[in-house]
């Protein structure tokens, strides 16, 4: 038996950030059937679950890279990993510092709550945009992002050009050490504006697959993940099996055990409809 988890953005999702109607078909069918699955993404819980709708997903998702499990239907977090608040306060004042004004987001009493101050270039206008255009109930403007560091920060984002975020990632890193987990990964939807997250050191995709297949009885299956940019190159390693779209970053295609078509034509369904159909006769457990 097997653990299917797959990335969404450049993975599971085509080109314009959906769920296609023959993989939402194709995962609902199996996935009545018994089939294990679930999905690791950087997005929040509430994106996800506005992307895949009804999607009967038995298994919570993994949200902001591994800093979330969460119940996709009710919005529920059954983890939670925030940066330690005195190491938040430090991260915000280096990244002010540096002349960057950061987006986070925080868990507190309020709920999940995302904070922005104003935008000072193209790709944070899109960041601010996209959240607006979508609803996001965690979207908050605030005059003085520093007020807002009371609750836990889970995660840090800033959006600039790749050599200002590259060298902030140094800066960052050789303040926090091993203490925190940071990305820097083009955004897919606007080239040439990537983004650097900053997260709590727990809050990796291959960790929190890890905490939910104990949780959920599963650590005795395989698991195999589906991934395409920096992100997935944890859960790539630490995966039984770890599969490449063909349009994943060199790095993720080396460390795969596969490499399948690419995102816009259902690679992922494909892959996972073939062997479930291969193993049809052995019998299927559910989770």
């Amino acid at each position: 038996m097997t653990l299917y988890v797959s990335d969404l953005d450049g993975t599971l999702l085509d080109p314009q950030a959906q769920l296609s109607a023959s993989t939402r078909a194709g995962l609902a069918r199996m996935l009545d059937e018994g089939l294990c699955f679930t999905v690791a993404s950087a997005r929040h819980v509430s994106s996800i679950a506005r992307i895949l709708g009804d999607l009967p997903l038995r298994l919570p998702v993994i949200s902001s890279n591994g800093a979330y499990i969460s119940d996709m239907a009710s919005g529920r977090h059954e983890l939670v990993h925030s940066i330690e608040p005195a190491l938040a306060q430090e991260l915000f004042g280096l990244i002010r510092r540096q002349g960057s004004l950061p987006f986070f987001s925080t868990h507190g009493a309020l709920g999940d709550q995302l904070f922005y101050q104003a935008a000072e270039n193209e790709g944070q206008q899109r960041f601010i945009d996209e959240r607006l255009r979508n609803a996001d109930p965690r979207l908050r403007h605030s005059a003085r992002l520093q007020d807002e560091l009371g609750d836990p920060v889970v995660t840090f984002v800033v959006v600039d050009r790749e050599p200002v975020l590259l060298a902030l990632q140094a800066e960052i890193e050789a303040l926090c050490g091993e203490q925190v987990e940071t990305h820097v990964a083009e955004d897919l939807y606007l080239p040439g504006w990537p983004w650097l997250t900053v997260h709590d050191r727990r809050a990796t995709k291959d960790q929190a697959i890890q905490t939910l297949a104990q949780r959920y009885g599963l650590d005795a299956r395989e698991v195999v993940v589906f991934g395409d940019h920096v992100n997935d190159i944890k859960m790539m390693r630490a995966a039984h099996r770890g599969i490449a779209v063909a349009n994943a970053i060199s790095e993720v295609k080396q460390l795969a055990h596969q490499v399948i078509g690419p995102h816009h034509s259902d690679s992922v369904l494909q892959f996972i409809a073939a062997e479930w159909q291969e193993n049809a006769g052995r019998g299927r457990g559910k989770p």
